[in-house]
């Protein structure tokens, strides 16, 4: 497995789950890992049972595990207050909220959000990095946002030196940081971009777009979970069969079409919620991805 895994896929299915308990199958087996949540809508303090926040925060009741959220408005503040702390012994309060209004757009939010998900990914100190990202329009936004800044930067240059996400020479400074970042993204040895999806039409064609979309920004080291499967023991059920039937053909399409390695794990009975059903998925993960 590769240091950095992000699970991604359309909101409902199953990415959360799934990113928890490989995080904590890592975590047993006596790797330190942080998993991190992207997704303003992650349940991931539901699923752990426990508060989660912008710092990382050990896990209890599972050594070497720790969980840490990316809440943009939080992330905006810091970001922010970083910008503007050197520039305040500069100029007078007036020039000083003036920058500040200019660096409230929604620009410097993803700016900031995304300053966030770097950090995670300089941490020396884990074995693995695993991330529970937003839906993947917003994820791919994320990572498109290096490549669109060096015009900008060069035309504000130019002009006050200023940006709606701060000062030229300190962006230009992050941007060589964001650009390695964005490096090991498209490095196989490295990061390992993992599609969650049903064995449904509107879940795969979501997965296929962002898939090729992940292709245009040249990272190609993909591979996807099919989440929900009926499990073989129980498709002679009426009710069961029925689904199976369909599930089957969007199985088929999806070994059809994705070119990446493709796993799949079965519907169980009860919610991911709780160390106990955690770990049981951690051990059918452990299984499937043959780790």
């Amino acid at each position: 497995m590769t240091k950095f895994l992000f699970f991604s896929g359309k909101g409902g299915v199953g990415k959360t789950s799934l990113s928890s308990s490989a995080a904590v199958m890592l975590a047993q087996r006596g790797e330190k890992t942080l998993l991190v949540t992207t997704d303003p809508a992650s349940n991931l303090g539901d699923v752990f049972h426990q508060s989660v926040g912008l710092l990382a925060t050990p896990v209890v009741g599972v050594d070497n595990l720790y969980i840490q959220e990316i809440d943009p408005v939080e992330s905006l503040r810091l970001y922010k207050e970083r910008a503007l702390a050197p520039l305040r012994e500069l100029f007078p309060e007036d020039v000083v909220r003036s920058i500040e209004e200019k660096m409230s757009g929604p620009c410097t939010e993803e700016i900031a959000t995304f300053d966030q998900f770097i950090a995670c990914m300089h941490q020396p100190d884990y074995d693995y990095v695993i991330f529970d990202t937003a839906p993947t329009g917003h994820t791919l936004r994320l990572l498109e946002l290096p490549g669109s800044w060096s015009a900008h930067i060069e035309m504000s240059a130019q002009g006050t030196g200023q940006t709606c996400i701060g000062g030229v020479e300190a962006l230009t400074a992050s941007k060589k940081q964001y650009d390695q970042a964005v490096q090991a993204l498209r490095d196989g040895n490295r990061t390992q971009f993992v599609f969650v999806t049903r064995p449904d039409r509107i879940a795969i064609q979501e997965m296929m777009r962002s898939s090729k979309e992940l292709q245009k920004l040249n990272i190609d080291n993909q591979m996807a979970i099919v989440n929900g499967v009926i499990p073989e023991e129980d498709r002679d059920h009426p009710y069961a069969a029925r689904r199976w039937a369909v599930q089957s053909k969007y199985l088929a399409q999806v070994q059809a079409v994705f070119t990446g390695r493709i796993v799949e794990i079965p519907l169980y009975p009860d919610d991911v919620v709780g160390l106990d059903n955690i770990s049981e998925v951690g051990r059918d993960l452990a299984h499937v991805l043959a780790v």
